[in-house]
């Protein structure tokens, strides 16, 4: 047991011995940690800002018939789209076809009697000069010729009454556009100018309402009243970014006085359907034009406090704290207003191997951007 026990203490000696003499460098170093770092540029730059907006029809119809009836017929598919004249309710013409008849009979009576009272004035003309008939009589026959004249006028504006009345029995669609549900079915009774039978939108273009904020308006003030209709860009819920491209083509003539802000309004085409009105959409708009940009990555922008600062690499390869005023942003870009000068290197990965100012670095270039375009920037 004794033997043993000298056994592994011997074995343990050893060990610390052997651990002693150990041959491994000490106080050595260790290599600079690998960053990436891209090279600061500006160029001519146009600054975006994003707002929320809301997707309408330019035009939309409350459809009322414009005669009283029972509804004889619905002729269209719910939420479908129709055309500009395309029948879409039919009301019970039989009423109104027997007043344009009646008014086409009465027409053809007063035109009768226009006719009588007209050679009835010729006799009385020609009996007049041979003195056969007294002066009262002329005037009498004259003034019946008159008035079945006009008799005929007010024949012919109830005819043409008559027949509007019964086109109008036909309810048709106003505008080319899509349809709602009919609010009235086969059967019921349908009020004129009062029954809401459906409602009707037009589907393209499509308009996007936006309010903007005062400060925005005036900073953009020349850039929107340029003449010329800038672009827009608009995104819909559950897509990424901004597909939809559009134009605007106004702007409200005045403040809103409770919330400081001006109404937008862009347009977009919208033959593939993807726009309905009532819809939520985000949408760009040019607000600023800035020349000599300076443009970074965002992930190099760090904040002490309140303030923002970015590691840039000296040509020793060493790290040096910089303050920075940071301005509008877009995807991964933002805009550097002051505290960086174009060809300046900037530690834009990496970031957490730097513990303090003037550490070294061993820098690896890389694409200060790689999807997003420098002359889209725009705000939060």
């Amino acid at each position: 047991m004794v033997r043993k026990l000298t056994t592994v203490l011997f074995g343990v000696s050893a060990l610390v011995l052997a651990g002693c003499n150990s041959d491994a460098p000490s106080g050595q170093q260790p290599p600079p940690p690998a960053v990436e770092v891209a090279q600061v540029s500006a160029g001519n730059t146009t600054l975006w800002r994003s707002f929320t907006g809301r997707v309408a029809a330019p035009e939309t119809v409350e459809l009322r018939p414009r005669v009283s009836g029972y509804i004889e017929k619905v002729s269209f598919a719910e939420g479908t789209l129709v055309k500009q004249g395309d029948i879409l309710f039919t009301i019970d013409p039989r009423p109104y076809q027997a007043r344009e008849r009646a008014a086409r009979a009465d027409l053809a009576r007063v035109r009768s009697d226009l006719s009588y009272s007209e050679k009835q004035a010729g006799r009385a003309k020609q009996l007049l000069n041979s003195k056969a008939i007294s002066r009262e009589e002329y005037d009498r026959r004259i003034a019946s010729r008159d008035s079945a004249r006009a008799a005929l006028s007010a024949a012919e504006a109830a005819l043409e009454n008559a027949q509007l009345d019964l086109q109008y029995t036909e309810v048709k669609a106003p505008i080319s556009g899509r349809v709602s549900r009919a609010l009235v079915t086969q059967g019921n009774l349908a009020n004129a100018d009062s029954t809401l039978l459906t409602t009707l939108v037009s589907v393209d273009p499509m308009y996007v309402y936006f309010e903007s904020d005062e400060q925005t308006f005036a900073k953009g003030r020349d850039l929107l009243n340029s003449g010329q209709k800038p672009a827009v860009r608009v995104g819909l819920a559950g897509e990424q970014g901004y597909p939809h491209s559009g134009e605007l083509d106004f702007i409200d003539n005045r403040l809103n006085s409770h919330t400081g802000t001006i109404q937008f309004r862009a347009v977009v085409n919208n033959r593939d359907g993807f726009f309905r009105p009532g819809q939520f959409a985000r949408v760009e708009m040019p607000i600023e034009e800035v020349s000599q940009a300076v443009l970074i990555n965002s992930k190099a922008v760090l904040t002490d406090q309140d303030r923002r600062y970015v590691y840039i690499v000296n040509d020793s390869n060493v790290t040096e704290k910089r303050p920075v005023v940071a301005g509008q942003r877009q995807g991964d870009l933002v805009v550097i207003r002051s505290g960086l000068e174009p060809g300046e290197k900037i530690v834009v990965n990496g970031l957490q191997k730097i513990f303090f100012p003037g550490m070294p670095v061993a820098p690896e270039m890389v694409a200060m951007q790689e999807q997003v375009k420098a002359t889209q920037v725009a705000g939060h």
